[in-house]
């Protein structure tokens, strides 16, 4: 069965959309995804499905609010989409702290295609790319107070979700080990 990876936007961040991580596996097992694993307290998810699982991001945030009352994008890739993508991390040679490199998923094309103007921009020390699906996000100092990181929030106004790429890296190979 192929593997896909769950990013939920904005969950368990302050005292806000709280969801205990054994909730939302069992939330996610209820909806027939198997080998559903979480990593970290933040809403990343892996889970198998049978065939394509082209509407499991819909499916999963209407069950998280019915079943746990908490609202939450969800954005669903397959395990291979996030492989490729840190596999191609164009950064990887000035990204000297995997915690401020940021691989961010917009949630649709559109979005993805709005970034491009702030490839224009000369954003050193910190840097931006595109990829197939992704955004790369090189934030030299720290996230809090990089002007990139504001402009690429500003334009897409809260219009996706992102992970540090060792985040992205771990969810990897829990997929890959599920496929095991």
């Amino acid at each position: 069965m192929p593997s896909y990876i769950a990013l939920f936007r904005g969950i368990n961040v302050g005292k806000a959309k709280r969801i205990a991580m054994a909730d939302l596996r069992k939330v996610v097992e209820g909806l027939g995804y198997a080998d559903v694993k979480t990593l970290l307290n933040s809403g990343n998810l892996v889970f198998t499905a049978r065939g394509k699982a082209t509407d499991a991001a819909s499916k999963i945030e209407k069950a998280v609010a019915t079943k746990l009352g908490v609202s939450s994008r969800v954005t669903v890739l397959s395990a291979t989409e996030v492989a490729a993508a840190v596999e191609e991390n164009p950064l990887g040679d000035v990204a000297t702290n995997p915690s401020h490199l940021l691989l961010l998923v917009p949630w649709d094309a559109r979005a993805h295609a709005e970034l491009k103007p702030l490839l224009k921009q000369n954003w050193r020390p910190e840097q931006l790319a595109l990829g197939k699906r992704v955004a790369y996000i090189w934030c030299a100092e720290n996230i809090v107070h990089s002007p990139l990181w504001a402009a690429v929030n500003k334009m897409l106004k809260d219009r996706g979700t992102s992970r540090n790429i060792s985040t992205m890296k771990k969810l990897v190979a829990m997929s890959a080990a599920g496929d095991a």
